[in-house]
């Protein structure tokens, strides 16, 4: 078992412990969809830190997303619950590049790769998201990579 997960399962342990209703329910559902991720396929596995940080970035954006959404609908207490779960589960996720820091980082993988146009738009995602490791949202990448292609 990864040491993260091993991690969320204590928390919630001790969430569930102090009442933390908030901190409970997200965790649960954040375990529940790392157990969803370890059956799909052929065969149960567990996943790794990586794999298990790669969930947990889906969830908090799903969170984002569910926010963002119920706010325009103006459900304010659902936004504020769905805001304060990714708050929750942004405690396990590493910080996030600023603008500055992914302008520097995307620049760096498209002059190592060479990629200069437009038609070079995939390979060079595929280097920029490598640069970046997780540390920034796939859209802000793709923003940033368009804007250096001048696409």
């Amino acid at each position: 078992m990864s040491t993260l997960k091993d991690r969320l399962t204590a928390d919630m342990r001790a969430a569930l412990k102090a009442r933390d209703e908030l901190t409970t329910s997200t965790l649960r559902m954040a375990l529940a969809a790392i157990g969803t991720a370890e059956v799909a396929g052929k065969a149960k596995r567990d996943l790794s830190d990586d794999e298990v940080l790669a969930v947990l970035t889906k969830e908090a954006k799903k969170r984002r997303e569910a926010a963002t959404a119920f706010a325009d609908a103006g459900r304010t207490e659902q936004a504020a619950k769905e805001n304060a779960e990714g708050e929750v589960l942004d405690r396990y996720l590493p910080k996030q590049l600023g603008d500055d820091e992914l302008a520097e980082l995307v620049a760096g993988a498209l002059a190592a790769g060479g990629f200069t146009g437009k038609a070079q738009m995939g390979p060079a995602m595929k280097a920029a998201q490598a640069a970046v490791a997780g540390r920034a949202e796939g859209g802000r990448v793709a923003a940033e990579v368009r804007r250096q292609l001048g696409v």
